[in-house]
């Protein structure tokens, strides 16, 4: 608007030409609409900003300003339409100047317009209104009535439709078969499930999130009492133990990576990746080697070749072929530790973000080990598919054909991780010398009994505050159980949440004391759900009672709890020294258990501590700690 304004004062005068007035009444209309489009946003902003997230009171007259806003939307869109007729024109014959200057308007308009449309296309809910159904305890207490019942079957079913769609938009790049279609369906149905029960905005959840990192973070500057710290000194047993899983771990870490083929290669060596790749890019595929998949120029093997040190021969089978369910996977023979190693790549498609978003619970029966036992759906059809091919196509019969004496290693990496430990459960039969190494696996992976029987030949490799290791159904219900209560009880208004938020996560500083409504209130008293959290509830759902009553097994949660596999290495950051161009940091590790991952941290660190590349250094960072120490 300052921009147009300054242009019309500057060109006020040599609007005589040919077709002039057209353009002069153009810009000067626009100039009065988007001074009326700017005063109905600021006032959206002012009144945006008062009150506090679970009282909306003083924003009661935010719909009117919306629609305020909506109505200026037409003759904004009109006019815009008509600059670029009156532009094109050939009639209008005004310096170039002048023309060029009215193609920018129209140009900024048109930005404007568009740029409003996608704006309120990702944030709109069309559910907004229906969400009201939930909130009469009537319709909950009449559900028998036919009528009740049909209307909240019929808002399920839409809840789930808009989901839907919203999942085939994001994933239209991709081809859609009857797998696919059937996966849309059961990932809108979780996100229904789980979205149904709040009245959450995403910047409700982007501010309770940062009010629980720094409620986080003061809770982990006290001191730990002396008995907790205690509990964590390890037997010398232990610790030998450990070391040695640290250096098997940091070996076969290799090959998990690996399995990602160019693009990690790439993204850990972004400047020399591409001049080593090219020059094996032309080399004919090696004949010894099984490959099924594409892999145009040879960059992914090539990639892998550079990362294991191997070479073409040590490599069985390799297969790119990546579907839903089916994930890419190498055989390859690991002279240095004797084994055959059966690496599984981990999450870098769309097709893997859907079998991970599969997270419904299917049996695993295995005979002779055990009835049965909850598993993840998605990763669990991923693994059948890899054990057809290593068995029905006697993949691993060859490998020890080739190498009878050599032992078998499964490895995976995040989704690898989790494929590859489902698949050691499979073949834990027919190669009872089995080992499995999970890096960074989904948390919600196997129930109780499954994880326990694992203890004996899986071992997981957690770092820090791994997001995806303690992802599960019941962790998610806790967090969000956890935003709606710090958010409900804040009595701040959310722009001043989200910019002490900004702050706090790029510069430090102490975490902040934001006066909440539990101030004042006597122990009791905090076990029951306040009323601005209950307003941000727009019905209790099951798995919310069933966190509150954690205790208690009298009525089961909605979502099984779900553990990692095997026994679990939990790897921290004790320090770190930032340099100029390179950071130097130490980390140290432990035996853990499952209960550590029980609930979700928030972090800046819980998205990077997952990737590959962290794993990979802290393993090698351990590893070479403790050769050091044996050499001294």
């Amino acid at each position: 608007w300052i921009g147009i304004v300054a242009l019309y004062a500057a060109h006020k005068g040599q609007f005589t030409c040919p077709g002039g007035a057209l353009l002069h009444s153009y810009l000067l209309v626009l100039i009065i609409l988007l001074a009326l489009i700017i005063c109905a946003l600021s006032a959206l902003v002012y009144i945006s900003m008062q009150g506090t997230i679970s009282n909306p009171g003083p924003r009661k007259s935010l719909p009117k300003l919306l629609y305020t806003r909506l109505f200026l939307y037409f003759p904004e869109f009109l006019w815009a339409v008509v600059g670029a007729v009156w532009v094109s024109d050939s009639s209008v014959r005004c310096e170039k100047t002048v023309i060029n200057i009215i193609i920018g308007t129209v140009i900024a308009s048109w930005v404007i317009i568009i740029f409003t449309i996608i704006g309120v296309v990702i944030v709109f809910d069309p559910l907004g209104g229906k969400k009201t159904f939930y909130l009469p305890d009537s319709v909950n207490r009449n559900l028998e009535s036919s009528q009740s019942g049909q209307l909240l079957y019929n808002m399920k079913s839409t809840a789930t439709r808009v989901w839907e769609k919203r999942i085939r938009l994001l994933c239209c790049c991709i081809v859609q078969d009857d797998d696919h279609r059937v996966a849309f369906t059961s990932i809108a149905e979780l996100f229904r499930t789980y979205f149904s029960d709040t009245d959450l905005v995403p910047s409700d959840i982007a501010a309770g999130l940062t009010l629980l990192h720094q409620e986080q973070d003061k809770m982990e500057s006290c001191p730990k009492e002396p008995e907790e710290v205690l509990c964590h000194s390890p037997s010398s047993a232990v610790t030998d133990d450990l070391d040695v899983e640290l250096e098997n771990a940091a070996h076969y870490m290799l090959f998990a990576a690996a399995a990602y083929g160019w693009p990690y290669y790439i993204y850990t060596n972004p400047f020399t990746a591409l001049c080593k790749l090219s020059g094996d890019c032309c080399r004919n595929r090696p004949t010894e080697s099984d490959i099924t998949g594409s892999d145009r120029h040879n960059f992914h093997f090539g990639s892998i070749l550079k990362i294991t040190g191997l070479q073409y021969r040590d490599f069985i089978h390799i297969s790119f072929h990546n579907k839903i369910y089916e994930i890419p996977f190498f055989v390859a023979l690991d002279h240095k530790k004797e084994a055959i190693v059966v690496a599984v790549r981990g999450t870098l498609s769309f097709e893997d973000i859907l079998t991970d978003l599969s997270a419904d619970c299917e049996d695993l029966t295995l005979e002779d080990v055990l009835e049965n036992g909850f598993v993840h759906k998605g990763i669990t059809q991923a693994a059948n598919y890899i054990y057809r091919k290593l068995i029905n196509d006697g993949i691993l019969n060859q490998a020890f054909t080739i190498a009878p004496e050599y032992k078998l290693v499964v490895v995976g990496h995040s989704l690898g991780g989790g494929t590859a430990s489902i698949l050691a459960i499979m073949l834990r039969n027919s190669f009872p010398t089995l080992r499995c190494y999970a890096f960074s696996p989904p948390g919600g992976l196997l129930s109780k009994s499954l994880a326990d029987y694992t203890k004996h030949f899986i071992v997981s490799v957690i770092v820090g505050k791994d997001l995806v290791a303690r992802l599960s159904m019941p962790n998610m219900e806790d967090l969000k159980r956890r935003i709606v209560r710090i958010v409900a009880n804040c009595n701040r208004p959310k722009y001043q949440i989200l910019l002490r938020g900004c702050w706090y996560e790029v510069f430090g500083g102490d975490p902040d004391n934001f006066p909440t409504e539990l101030d004042g209130r006597n122990e009791d008293a905090l076990t029951q759900p306040l009323l601005a959290e209950e307003s941000l509830m727009v019905h209790r759902s099951p798995s919310y009672h069933a966190l509150e009553d954690e205790p208690h097994l009298n009525s089961p949660p909605q979502y099984p709890r779900l553990y990692l596999p095997g026994k679990i290495i939990h790897i921290v950051e004790e320090s770190s020294s930032r340099r100029l161009c390179s950071s130097d940091i130490k980390y140290s590790a432990r035996w853990s258990n499952e209960t550590v991952f029980s609930s979700i941290l928030i972090s800046p660190k819980m998205i990077t501590d997952h990737m590959p590349d962290v794993v990979l250094k802290a393993l090698n960072s351990l590893s070479q700690e403790h050769g050091s120490c044996i050499s001294c």
